[in-house]
């Protein structure tokens, strides 16, 4: 049976097609990407306006694959890398996750994977 290895601060719940949620609990482990400092460009009406947020490199994901080993990350880091171990939240617009009273997710029904070929994943 494959493993999920939660690589986001807070919990994962993924509601299957028989209602059943599975809970991924954080690994204590973050993946994220680092980032580079934004610089004041001024402000509008006393507002202070920063430069855009440009990114680095994949942290806290480890490099290796490891069978049967997969990880949840953030739809953020999941766009920097294209790899079989790699999924992300299916938090779209259109990808059904299910939202509170107040519009926060509180599950969803799909991990999205880091590149469009299921063929070398198990069903």
């Amino acid at each position: 049976m494959a493993q999920f290895i939660n690589l986001t601060p807070h919990a994962i719940i993924v509601r299957l097609a028989d209602g059943t949620d599975i809970t991924f609990p954080p690994s204590g482990q973050v993946a994220r990407l680092d980032e580079y400092p934004s610089r004041p460009m001024g402000n509008i009406d006393g507002v202070t306006i920063l430069s855009r947020t440009n990114f680095g490199e994949v942290i806290g994901l480890p490099q290796f694959v490891t069978e049967g080993v997969n990880y949840i990350v953030s739809s953020l880091v999941a766009a920097q890398v294209v790899r079989l171990d790699v999924f992300s939240p299916a938090t779209g617009p259109n990808d059904g996750a299910l939202r509170n009273d107040k519009g926060h997710i509180v599950a969803v029904v799909a991990l999205k994977a880091t590149q469009n070929s299921m063929e070398n994943y198990g069903e």
